[in-house]
């Protein structure tokens, strides 16, 4: 898992709005997606440069302008001051260890979201989404290129629904119910992870087991501290009184945030889970100890009298009559095996093994 705090030791000592991207820089080169539409027109391109979006700005109809990979901060720069962006916002687009929130700015809205997705070592890692909602444009900046979008682009291309009947909102709507699906792959993949460690756990208890159960708790508490902030930002959105947000689209917004009301509570069903289950590897560890301190505590008993005629016929004395007995060692051999036969006896007998 990824750490929820990225160092910002370079940007110690800068003045507020200074543009340093803090995250890591996934690809070498920036690439910028335009989507222009409206109801009766859809044109989709890539852009080489921020130059290019500055015809693309004032051409009629909504512009959809998605940008994969912040290491470039100049074009970050250019893009902002195309579309009046404070350089407060620019900075929180760079700095890619935001919490989900929304900020209204009057003429636009800035949204903060967190892509959740697994690594082929079952380890969770987040990316930071920004999305910038204006009158008749939307901008959205991930940290890498991704198919996450791909879902809302094809939507727009074969003109099903609303999406392009409606405003700019809606199709913010659509990026963010998109984001939001997603968890839902995320809490399927926990969920097997859970269901198999739990069938593993009943049949032995390792340590390995233990660092699973561990593991497991981390990325849900990780997701957890994303969620719900994510529920406060879209809680706002449904509430809000921009002008950018029509008051029919409002209620699509509500639809979202069941959704993640959904995935808190499962998050938290999960948690329990591994409670339980880090209960069950104790109590199993604890009886396996047991079960050892058993069989330990058997064997001294058993040996106790054994030892004790050992030492009894071990003593150096002059006068001991049995060590004379033609049978005395096998007499002692005997005594010794009938006492530890008749102890294990006694032992089943008292279902203590």
């Amino acid at each position: 898992m990824n750490t929820a705090l990225k160092k910002r030791s370079k940007k110690a000592g800068l003045i507020p709005g200074s543009l340093i991207h803090i995250g890591k820089a996934y690809a070498e080169k920036s690439k910028i997606t335009i989507i222009r539409y409206d109801e009766n027109y859809f044109e989709e391109k890539e852009a080489s440069s921020a130059a290019d979006l500055c015809e693309e700005k004032n051409k009629p109809g909504k512009l959809w302008i998605n940008v994969d990979g912040l290491q470039d901060v100049a074009l970050l720069e250019n893009v902002g001051n195309l579309f009046r962006l404070h350089p407060l916002i620019l900075e929180d687009i760079l700095n890619t260890d935001q919490r989900p929130k929304i900020e209204d700015l009057s003429e636009y809205l800035y949204i903060v979201l967190r892509k959740f997705q697994n690594h082929e070592s079952n380890a969770t890692y987040s990316e930071q989404i920004s999305i910038v909602l204006g009158k008749n444009f939307i901008l959205s900046f991930q940290e890498k290129e991704s198919a996450l979008f791909e879902p809302v682009r094809e939507r727009l291309r074969s003109d099903k629904g609303k999406i392009r009947k409606a405003g700019s909102d809606y199709l913010v709507h659509a990026l963010i119910d998109n984001v939001v699906d997603n968890y839902f792959f995320l809490l399927e993949d926990i969920e097997e992870r859970i269901e198999k460690l739990e069938d593993d756990l009943i049949k032995q208890t390792t340590p390995e087991k233990l660092q699973a159960i561990h593991n497991l708790k981390r990325e849900l508490i990780f997701f957890r501290k994303s969620l719900w902030p994510l529920r406060e930002t879209i809680s706002s959105l449904q509430r809000s009184d921009s002008p950018l947000i029509d008051e029919p689209n409002a209620v699509y917004f509500k639809d979202i945030f069941d959704h993640i009301i959904a995935i808190i509570d499962t998050v938290d069903t999960f948690r329990e889970m591994l409670s339980g289950m880090l209960d069950v590897y104790l109590s199993a560890a604890s009886m396996k100890l047991n079960e050892v301190m058993k069989v330990l505590t058997i064997i001294a008993t058993i040996f106790m009298p054994l030892t004790f005629l050992a030492g009894v016929y071990g003593m150096n004395f002059k006068y001991m009559p049995e060590l004379e007995w033609p049978w005395g060692y096998f007499g002692v051999w005997v005594v010794m095996l009938t006492i530890a036969v008749l102890m294990l006896k006694f032992f089943r007998k008292k279902k203590w093994i």
